[in-house]
């Protein structure tokens, strides 16, 4: 991610997961094949980051959820989705709440018919609809995904899918420029699977 503006350090989630100012992480997010789109999270030297856990959907609950925990099993964030919206709305709480005040982003398409994926992001204290603060552009043909701030060109992360077979596992491999928040970032990638 050369070339790009030097960010001062943005927190998402916590100042604790933004990394170093001096150059990018490169983390390898691993799809765990219990039929529970489970979520290994780990440096390039296999050092366990997060865990991501779903829990079985069920008729009482149409939602999807995804929880974010820390190498020490702490969540850190709830990912919730309704299975009966068409507009691919996730919603992320801190910790393992579901309360309004709460709420940390809110991630959805920019609109319901794409060529090309381009995902909204909205941080909890962006009150507006016009503007969005991050967004996630794709190409599923090549299983590539890239974010930025709001509708810039400034580059915070990118995101590759390496696809698996029935014995070989799912992984995106996701490099997170400097001062940026990858927790923040992992838990947009866990929803675009």
């Amino acid at each position: 991610m050369a070339n790009q503006p030097q960010l001062s350090a943005t927190a998402i989630i916590s100042p604790q997961y933004c990394a170093p100012a001096t150059h990018p992480i490169d983390l390898i997010i691993t799809k765990e094949w219990t039929g529970r789109n489970n979520f290994t999270v780990t440096d390039t030297n296999n050092n366990l980051i997060f865990k991501v856990k779903t829990p079985l959907v069920t008729m009482v609950t149409p939602r999807q959820h995804r929880f974010l925990f820390d190498a020490n099993r702490n969540p850190i964030l709830h990912l919730r989705r309704s299975l009966l919206a068409a507009d691919d709305k996730w919603k992320a709480f801190r910790g393992e709440s579901e309360a309004p005040q709460d709420l940390v982003f809110t991630r959805e398409r920019s609109s319901f018919m794409q060529l090309r994926t381009k995902l909204n992001v909205s941080l909890a204290n962006n009150t507006t609809t016009q503007a969005c603060d991050f967004t996630v552009r794709g190409n599923l043909f090549q299983n590539s995904w890239k974010v930025y701030i709001a509708n810039s060109d400034n580059l915070v992360a990118k995101i590759k899918k390496e696809l698996g077979t029935m014995f070989i596992t799912e992984k995106f491999m996701v490099t997170v420029s400097p001062n940026m928040d990858y927790a923040f970032i992992v838990a947009l990638v866990v929803t675009l699977d």
